[in-house]
């Protein structure tokens, strides 16, 4: 493991600042303080979230597939659970704006998703 290909990560931070840099903005100039504040709440999430689905993509490659759907489809379902449990969490006890928060989740859900199907995509297109 100690040839990591950093190009994802490097990708989500890249996107994280080009969103952050279009979105700041219009949700400092037309939402409420509660807004941002769950704007950047549903970032983090789904940036930990996509992170530890790269970090399980990045241990088992190479390993047998036994390993390897262990590992991602497994850990697809424990950040199914970590990510659910947070947004209750925010939601119930921290009183977070709920559109914003999801809307957020959803908006870099989908963006990320992109980002790992091409990674994914470049990494075992060669098999």
């Amino acid at each position: 493991m100690s040839n990591i290909d950093w190009s994802f990560p490097r990708q989500v931070l890249i996107t994280l600042l080009v969103v952050a840099c279009c979105a700041a903005y219009p949700l400092m100039k037309y939402g409420t303080a509660e807004i941002p504040k769950a704007v950047l709440a549903g970032a983090v999430i789904t940036t930990m979230n996509v992170l530890a689905g790269y970090a399980a993509i990045e241990y088992s490659h190479g390993k047998s597939a036994s390993t390897f759907l262990k590992y991602v489809l497994g850990g697809m379902g424990v950040r199914l659970m970590a990510v659910a449990a947070v947004m209750v969490a925010l939601i119930k006890v921290f009183e977070f704006e709920v559109s914003a928060l999801v809307w957020s989740m959803v908006f870099f859900y989908v963006v990320f998703l992109f980002l790992e199907i091409m990674f994914i995509q470049k990494k075992f297109g060669n098999r």
